[in-house]
């Protein structure tokens, strides 16, 4: 059940609104105590109109505007000719190399063309993973040895992006949680590492968030964003089951637009966000 059907479904009929019942509503749809507190003081202004119809047009407003418009289908191309260079990163266990992959598969859908890099050397399956996608989808992948060097990696597979005059680079990085400071370190390095063959690369920031996990998603966002100076999103597990609240508690708190979803395993679940969409059918 969606955001917009909880409040339905808990407020049709009464005579009022019951604000503290809404706030925890709100909160359990993980747009989180910031927002939730910024909603429900706007809503109390509505004051006797704050019927369940009126509650949830203003609802739906309010996350359309804090969403804004849907981001361009495609990151757009260098003007130079070199790649455009997609910098991945995630904790463990969000989808982050699927996505990865399912990224590339888009891309290509679109007519263009694209270079991974299996940058996630610390995990073994992680480098076969993406290079048995890559054979499935048809799109080079440059690897290393397991615990090899991740920005070595990159570089590699930038200066492969550039000599086949490639479109587009995407660089997926270990899995890591956001409390390891090494690991945050590492991406750093690989951002230092791209600069050398393209100063303005990666030109794409990203975290992969697993939308089931709520505010957990919100936190991840929150401690990646300094390392990175992200500037997309891309949410996993988004099925429709009203799971999507944290994408519009990331873009009030931080200002990350949502770039694209998952909602399944293949490789074709797989889209561009669209705001009018997200809020109509995912909330």
């Amino acid at each position: 059940m969606g955001l917009f059907s909880k409040i339905v479904d808990r407020f049709k009929g009464k005579p009022e609104i019951d604000w503290d019942d809404l706030e925890e509503t709100l909160v359990t749809s993980d747009l989180g105590i910031r927002l939730t507190t910024e909603l429900v003081d706007e809503l109390q202004s509505l004051g006797r109109k704050a019927d369940v119809g009126a509650v949830n047009e203003a609802c739906r407003a309010k996350m359309v505007e804090i969403l804004g418009d849907s981001p361009p289908s495609l990151p757009p191309l260098r003007e130079d000719g070199k790649p455009t260079v997609i910098l991945v990163a995630g904790v463990n266990g969000v989808g982050k190399t699927t996505s990865v992959a399912k990224l590339a598969h888009y891309i290509k859908s679109q007519g263009k063309s694209v270079v991974l890099a299996a940058a996630d050397t610390f995990r073994a399956a992680a480098i076969e993973q993406l290079t048995i996608w890559g054979e499935r989808i048809d799109v080079p992948v440059v690897t290393t040895r397991y615990q090899g060097d991740p920005s070595g990696v990159c570089f590699e597979a930038h200066q492969q992006a550039i000599a086949t005059g490639a479109d587009y680079l995407i660089c997926d990085t270990a899995g890591r949680l956001h409390t390891r400071h090494n690991l945050m370190e590492e991406l750093k390095k690989i951002t230092r590492t791209l600069a050398k063959q393209d100063s303005s690369a990666p030109h794409e920031r990203w975290i992969v968030v697993d939308a089931t996990t709520g505010s957990n998603a919100v936190n991840q966002a929150r401690e990646f964003h300094p390392a990175m100076d992200l500037n997309g999103l891309i949410v996993t597990k988004l099925d429709g089951s009203g799971k999507g609240g944290s994408v519009v508690a990331i873009q009030h708190e931080l200002g990350i637009p949502t770039r694209y979803i998952g909602t399944g395993e293949t490789a074709d679940d797989f889209a561009p966000f669209d705001t009018k969409h997200f809020v109509e059918s995912i909330l």
